[in-house]
C-alpha cells in the first residue's frame, strides 16, 4: 500500500499530489505549515497548532480563507487512510498564487510511522551546537512564525549535525539565547525552570506550553526570561521540547558538559508528567 496524502478536499496517492507551478510556496517560500503527534491515532492538542497556525496567518497578512476548519477532518483522514496510530503529521497551507485568486488556498496533509529518536538518545541526553554564524532577530517578520521558509533551520541544523550535534541553538544579536532549529530551549537553575520569552522571539510552541502548565500543576517555580549563553552553560539541567521529541534531555552544549552529562531529575519528571498527560488526553478522546 503506498503513502495517501489530502490535497485539496481529496485523498491522493502521494506520487498524484501536485500544485501549480505558480504555488507561493514554491516560488518564494510562501506558506505556514504544523507538525503533530498522533498517539494512537488522535493527534495531540490539534486545536492549538490549527490556531497558531491561524494567528500567524493573520500577523503575516497571508490569505488562508477558511481552509483551518478543514484541518481536523483531513487529519483524521490522512490517518485512517494510511492505517497509522503512532504517527507523524504535517499540514501545509500555502495561499492561492497572486494571478489565480479564485484558486483558493492549498491544504496538504501527510502522515508517516513515528520513527521517533532513540531512547538511547533520552537516556543519555543530546549534544547541541551553538550557532555563531546568523542571528534571530526581532526584526525578521517570519521569526516566532512556522512557515515554509524553512532552509536557514535545516542549514544551521546541517552544521550541527556534522559537529555529530543533535540540535542547534540560535540566539539573538543581543547575545540572548533564543530557540533550536526545531524545538524550544528550557534551563533549570537552583529549582527554578525557565525559557526565552515569546517576544525574543520565538515559536509558541505548543509542547513548550504544556511544560509550562505541568510545571505550575507539579509547583515547580516557573518563568518566560531572557537568557544568555553564561546562563545556559552554567544551568544545572537542559531540556528541549517540541511536539515529536517531546522532552528531549540536553547533557552537553559542544564540549560544555551538563547536569554531569546525565538526564537531570527535574527533566525526567517533567518528561514523565507529559507522556502521561498526552497517553490521558488520548484516552480520553
Amino acid at each position: 500500500m503506498g503513502t495517501k496524502v489530502y490535497l485539496n478536499g481529496r485523498i491522493v496517492e502521494m506520487g498524484e499530489a501536485a500544485v501549480p507551478v505558480s504555488n507561493p510556496a514554491l516560488l518564494h517560500g510562501v506558506g505556514l505549515f504544523e507538525t503533530v503527534r498522533a498517539y494512537g491515532g488522535r493527534p495531540f492538542r490539534l486545536g492549538r497548532h490549527v490556531h497558531r497556525m491561524l494567528a500567524s496567518a493573520e500577523r503575516l497578512n497571508m490569505s488562508i480563507g477558511q481552509v483551518s476548519e478543514q484541518v481536523p477532518a483531513a487529519v483524521r483522514q490522512v490517518l485512517e487512510a494510511n492505517r497509522l496510530g503512532e504517527a507523524r503529521v504535517r499540514f501545509t497551507v500555502t495561499p492561492p498564487a497572486p494571478q489565480e485568486p479564485d484558486a483558493g488556498p492549498n491544504l496538504l496533509v501527510m502522515a508517516q510511522e513515528l520513527a521517533g529518536y532513540p531512547d538511547g538518545l533520552y537516556e543519555r541526553g543530546m549534544t547541541v551546537y551553538v550557532c555563531d554564524q546568523y542571528r534571530q532577530s526581532v526584526q525578521d517578520p517570519l521569526a516566532g512564525h512556522k512557515t515554509t521558509s524553512y532552509f536557514p533551520r535545516l542549514l544551521v541544523l546541517r552544521n550541527a549535525q556534522d559537529r555529530a550535534c543533535g540540535e542547534g541553538l540560535w540566539f539573538t544579536p543581543e547575545n540572548l539565547l533564543a530557540e533550536g532549529c526545531m524545538s524550544n530551549v528550557f534551563l533549570i537553575k537552583d529549582g527554578c525552570l525557565a525559557t526565552p520569552p515569546l517576544n525574543t522571539p520565538v515559536l509558541p510552541g505548543v509542547t513548550r506550553a504544556a511544560i509550562l502548565e505541568l510545571a505550575g500543576q507539579e509547583g515547580i517555580p516557573a518563568e518566560e526570561s531572557p537568557r544568555t549563553i553564561r546562563d545556559l552553560l552554567e544551568a544545572d539541567e537542559v531540556f528541549l521540547t517540541n511536539a515529536i521529541m517531546e522532552v528531549m534531555p540536553v547533557t552537553r552544549v559542544e564540549r560544555k558538559a551538563i547536569a554531569g552529562e546525565r538526564p537531570g531529575p527535574l527533566t525526567q519528571r517533567l518528561a514523565r508528567g507529559y507522556r502521561e498527560l498526552v497517553l490521558s488526553t488520548a484516552a480520553d478522546s
